[in-house]
């Protein structure tokens, strides 16, 4: 089952929940209660291939922790 993300419209709650791809469009605020709700783009993350000695390959540089942001 997907978990989604959500922004309430009433009380600007952010939430995530597990549902069906048919209940999706079903969810209300678990905050507030509301109804009004926008279903935000979610990040993912996907396996990548394990180098020769079955660690992950490193990530190259520029993204977090990569020292583009400078909080690393």
């Amino acid at each position: 089952m997907p978990l989604y993300e959500y922004r309430c419209d009433d009380c600007t709650a952010q939430f995530e929940t597990l549902a069906s791809a048919a209940r999706a469009d079903e969810a209300r605020c678990e905050r507030c209660g509301g109804a009004s709700v926008q279903r935000l783009l979610s990040v993912f993350s996907a396996p990548r291939a394990a180098g020769s000695d079955g660690a992950s390959a490193p990530s190259p540089g520029g993204g977090c922790c990569g020292g583009a942001c400078g909080s690393c």
